[in-house]
């Protein structure tokens, strides 16, 4: 690490604080503390209030909190015994030798993995994800740290993110971006003798300097390029400005930054990873770089270093529609990559071939996908489904193989448990199972040992976490409803909007026609004989966002909300605005079904609920897609012994999956 002695942040910090609180700035700076039981009290104990306020921020909680608040904390031995046995068990656990790689695949431990990434869920203080994907991403790194393996992640740092959702007067979706505060936040800016370490870019015929940021999660480095510099021209200090924003020309400078920035980054800090991994198309670019240098270091030809490149690149795609894979017009490939592709000795043609389906089409648009797929060694689908949905997909680029032979697997998603299991939860877990439970999650010989669980022992604390859930969504409600405006009595009713003792539904994920969201209610007449009924209640929380440009995505959004405003169902059916990593694990921690119904196969994966919910005690119920069909587990009567499935393992209809999916509420339920 660069910095050359200079303080870094978490010391600035620590000399604000009193004494016996100075490791809560060590514990600020590394998001390992936001996946340990202790997350709930450790920060907010502070300032619940102001903790909620700087959106869960450990590092502007302490840079807020009055030195007065912080004295009468240092006070407190129950507080001092907290962060003294939280900062020995992070110490014992960034200095750990001993882990599940150097056990298991020691040959590895100095075998670096460089993550590249347009997004990723850390958490909810670190806005620069939208979805799955950075969800995804998230937790990779997060397991990565507690099984040793040696990886680092490369993303952007976004000056504004993703937008903040508002839904008017009419339930339609309103975006609104909000600057983040970078100075504030768990990072470092890399400096050497002071000043930020920076690369440079041609964009636009134009230079663009970009700097790196470092975030620690646990034991994994994620390091994040920023364009947003005073040296830059304005437009160009907006390439990181938002996730998913902008046309086509701002995507394609964005993905420039992350691929060939991403790699430049990594050079400029003397980091040299044995394997590029590609999580999605957006960092195909990164292939270009690595041959472009190794070209410039041997002097060999292209098409001479394009195996060794191959042999260090892997690419995991998630997408199974054609439509969500990037691709460019040539027109808009020359204008920014004219100087490029003489410096790896290609002409122009030899050049958009390498992003090309079909060879020698002139119209051809250059793809990332393809790209990824021509210049890795391997590729995987994010199930076993979304396997086989690639293959077929892209075939065509293998004119000389079967469907089934063409080289792209399957990796399933998983999720890092630990960051979605309420503490609750993951209490009861220790007391049973054992404390190393989250360390051997999967094996099934351990959780054979949930059934010494005693019903009223897990029932209780499932029942405290649906209160809690409750809760946080009328607190979501009724913050909503007030700055729309809304008249006292609407606000008012919120207070008996859901209850603890029924049924309760979860449905959180982006809002995309193919996601179905308003599925379960367009049956009117039965949704309403459903959720009214007086004497097998029902009640269903949604939570997600539609992507700015999706208009059926944000109608869907506002059919729900009317739903919302149903004499018969106003207390039965709530949404959530502005969908976080919080509402997230709220969700999934406090439901007791979580329902997901996409039409097949356009769910890769689907990351929303997944094991997520198991982990907590609650169901899922889903159309056979994504992860599910691997999930779902068949008993002996031919019904399902751990969830539901919805509709047969086909393509369904959305009048068979509707019809399906309410007599399973029905009989089920």
């Amino acid at each position: 690490m660069m910095n050359n002695g200079a303080m870094t942040p978490a010391q600035k910090l620590s000399e604000k604080l009193p004494s016996r609180l100075k490791r809560l700035a060590d514990l600020a700076y590394n998001y390992w503390w936001s996946w340990t039981i202790e997350r709930v009290s450790l920060f907010q104990n502070i300032d619940p209030e102001e903790w909620q306020h700087c959106g869960h921020n450990p590092v502007a909680m302490l840079e807020t909190a009055s030195y007065e608040r912080l004295t009468q904390l240092a006070e407190d031995p129950f507080y001092i015994k907290q962060i003294s046995a939280l900062a020995a068990e992070f110490d014992q656990y960034m200095a750990q030798q001993d882990t599940w790689v150097s056990r298991v695949a020691p040959q590895s431990q100095h075998s670096l993995i460089a993550y590249f990434c347009a997004e990723f869920g850390i958490h909810e203080s670190l806005p620069v994800y939208s979805g799955g994907l950075g969800i995804l991403a998230g937790d990779h790194l997060k397991s990565a740290s507690d099984l040793g393996v040696p990886l680092i992640g490369v993303g952007l740092l976004y000056r504004q993110g993703y937008f903040r959702q508002r839904l008017n007067n009419s339930g339609w979706q309103e975006e609104n971006y909000v600057d983040n505060q970078f100075q504030q936040m768990p990072l470092e800016l890399i400096k050497d003798q002071g000043e930020p370490v920076t690369i440079e870019l041609e964009i636009r015929q134009r230079i663009v300097k970009v700097q790196i940021w470092r975030v620690q999660v646990g034991r994994v480095n994620l390091y994040l390029l920023d364009t947003n510099r005073q040296d830059n021209d304005p437009i160009d200090r907006w390439l990181t400005g938002h996730l998913y924003g902008g046309n086509q020309d701002t995507r394609i400078a964005q993905e420039v930054v992350l691929g060939i920035g991403g790699v430049r980054a990594l050079q400029a800090l003397g980091i040299n990873p044995a394997v590029y991994h590609l999580n999605e198309g957006h960092a195909a670019f990164c292939t270009l770089e690595i041959a472009r240098l190794e070209i410039e270091r041997t002097k060999k030809s292209f098409y001479d270093v394009e195996a060794a490149v191959r042999s260090s690149c892997v690419f995991t795609t998630h997408t199974p529609v054609p439509a969500g894979h990037d691709v460019f017009s040539p027109d808009l490939m020359d204008s920014y990559f004219a100087h490029y592709w003489s410096q790896m000795g290609l002409s122009r043609e030899q050049f958009l071939a390498l992003g090309a389906r079909r060879l020698g089409d002139p119209w051809e648009p250059f793809g990332m996908t393809v790209l990824a797929l021509r210049m890795c060694r391997a590729a995987n689908g994010v199930s076993e489904l979304h396997g086989v949905v690639s293959r077929k997909m892209w075939t065509i680029l293998y004119p000389d193989r079967a469907e089934d032979k063409v080289p792209i697997g399957y990796i399933t998603n998983g999720v890092h448990a630990p960051t979605w299991t309420a503490p609750l939860m993951a209490d009861l877990y220790t007391q049973y199972l054992g404390a190393d439970w989250k360390n051997r999650a999967a094996e099934p010989a351990m959780w054979a040992a949930v059934e010494q669980i005693p019903d009223e022992e897990l029932w209780w604390r499932h029942r405290v976490l649906k209160e809690r859930l409750i809760a946080h969504t009328r607190f979501k409600i009724k913050k909503a409803k007030e700055q729309r405006g809304e008249d006292s009595d609407r606000i008012a009713a919120i207070q008996t909007l859901l209850d603890p003792d029924v049924l309760t539904i979860g449905f959180a994920r982006r809002f995309s026609p193919y996601k179905r969201g308003d599925l379960i209610l367009r049956d009117a007449e039965r949704a309403l004989k459903i959720f009214g009924n007086a004497e097998r209640p029902l009640q269903i929380v949604f939570a997600g966002k539609a992507h700015p440009a999706d208009e059926e995505g944000k109608r869907i959004i506002q059919r729900l909300m009317e739903w919302c405003q149903h004499p018969i169902l106003r207390n039965r059916v709530a949404l959530i605005e502005d969908y976080d990593i919080y509402t997230g694990q709220k969700l999934v921690q406090g439901v007791d079904v979580w329902l997901n119904n996409p039409r097949r196969p356009l769910e890769a994966s689907g990351t929303s609920g997944q094991q997520k919910v198991c982990f907590n005690g609650g169901i899922n119920c889903s159309v056979l897609d994504g992860w599910w069909c691997e999930g779902y587990q068949t008993g002996a009567d031919g019904k399902g012994s751990n969830g539901w499935a919805i509709g047969e393992d086909a393509h369904t209809s959305d009048q068979n999956c509707r019809i399906a999916l309410i007599l399973n509420l029905c009989i089920n339920c």
